[in-house]
């Protein structure tokens, strides 16, 4: 079975044992607080208020009371030689549900006593746990295989960057060739002939 409740200006839906968070009501810790404006009633036979149902209240425990986290408020009017900062923290209730009424009942004035979960018990594993150690037993701890040195190579291997004696740099060119800005010898440069031209006028 569920409500649906009105308080503080909103609605909540709640069933019992849920704990919800409301603006501030009056209570201390521990007192039993009712909500009386209820909108709904749900369940195997729901029943919708007109707008409140009558007769119908919700009994909750007041669990803590506080505020919540700090909203800065900042306003600035620009070429005024204007600026404002507040902070704000809005205090709330934390409930917890209790009972819901209907046909104008009265709510417990003791809460019910809370019914803690029982920590589950974790498998037992004995199959696993002999095989554990009937192969502890048997088995020897591994003896560690020695490490090649990083340094140490074959003896017949060579380097990567030798090579044979016969070769020759990639550089080298036979002995006849000539370097590819040379000239024959009976060529004259390009201004001689010039030269020679203007001699003969």
């Amino acid at each position: 079975m569920f409500a649906v409740i009105r308080t503080g200006g909103k609605q909540y839906r709640v069933a019992a044992d849920n704990i919800i968070t409301v603006d501030k009501v009056a209570g201390e810790p521990g007192e039993i607080i009712a909500f009386a404006d209820v909108l709904m009633l749900g369940g195997d036979s729901p029943l919708v208020g007109g707008p409140m149902v009558a007769g119908a209240s919700v009994a909750g425990e007041v669990l803590q009371q506080g505020r919540g986290p700090k909203v800065i408020a900042f306003k600035k009017r620009r070429r005024q030689n204007s600026k404002r900062k507040r902070g704000h923290r809005q205090e709330f209730t934390m409930v917890r549900i209790t009972e819901i009424l209907t046909d104008g009942q009265k709510p417990n004035p003791a809460p019910p006593p809370r019914v803690k979960a029982k920590p589950k018990p974790a498998p037992e594993q004995v199959g696993e746990t002999t095989e554990a150690a009937g192969s502890g037993a048997e088995d020897k701890p591994a003896k560690p295989r020695a490490r090649a040195k990083a340094g140490s190579k074959p003896a017949g291997s060579k380097p990567a960057g030798s090579k044979p004696a016969g070769s020759k740099p990639a550089g080298s060119k036979p002995a006849g060739s000539k370097p590819a800005g040379s000239k024959p010898a009976g060529s004259k440069p390009a201004g001689a002939k010039g030269a020679a031209k203007g001699k003969k006028k």
